[in-house]
């Protein structure tokens, strides 16, 4: 081949001025490149980013890859690698990764996630061990897990979860009852009062007696 003063021929069979590249060197990949209204033919080992070598008897040519968000890709309908912030999944790209897998993040990828089945019923609304004597308690749900990830790395969802519930007993059968804490509160709170009450009114008399 003939590169001629045109660095742009390098590794043509066949090349022009204008147009650059027109035939390939038989182990080289034809890429026409596009900037702004003019378009030119370039001879290359590899194909840039969005392009995958396609090779036929005639001549090798890079195409387009057709997968939305990929970066390079094996054939025109499956990615290897998708652009930054996409997911890799069966040669396709996705900002998250589909129900029943989970998001490998070193590699982008997504990988078997953890399956869990379907939430239990709340269990019984107690507190200490007791079902009755509060006015609320916790209750509980769990689920179990199905099936394990590939990866001990990626972690599984929660399998129990809790939360505030009243009882529907607050005095337990056969117990004492006890007068709630705010009552007492409530009950030394009045009797302080009274006794300041009797206090200032006791001043108040001796003041009156002094006067007269």
């Amino acid at each position: 081949a003939n590169y001629g003063p045109n660095p742009i021929c390098k590794g043509c069979l066949s090349c022009s001025k204008d147009n650059g590249c027109i035939r390939c060197q038989h182990k080289l990949f034809f890429f026409l490149r596009r900037e702004g209204m003019r378009q030119y033919g370039e001879c290359l080992h590899s194909c840039p980013s969005g392009y995958y070598g396609l090779r036929t008897p005639d001549m090798n040519r890079c195409s387009r890859c057709r997968i939305e968000n990929c970066d390079s890709c094996f054939s025109r309908d499956f990615c290897t690698k998708c652009k930054a912030g996409f997911y890799s999944h069966r040669g396709r790209c996705f900002r998250g990764c589909p129900a029943g897998f989970a998001a490998l993040e070193e590699l982008m990828e997504c990988v078997e996630g953890c399956e869990v089945g379907q939430w239990s019923e709340w269990g019984t609304c107690s507190r200490n061990n007791k079902t009755c004597g509060f006015k609320w308690g916790l209750e509980t749900r769990t689920r179990q897990i199905v099936k394990k990830p590939a990866k001990d790395t990626i972690p599984c969802p929660t399998i129990a979860e809790s939360r505030r519930c009243k009882m529907a007993m607050r005095h337990c059968p056969g117990g004492k009852w006890r007068r709630p804490a705010k009552t007492k509160d409530k009950k030394k709170k009045k009797k302080n009062l009274m006794e300041r009450a009797q206090k200032q009114h006791s001043i108040y008399l001796a003041t009156d007696k002094t006067s007269q």
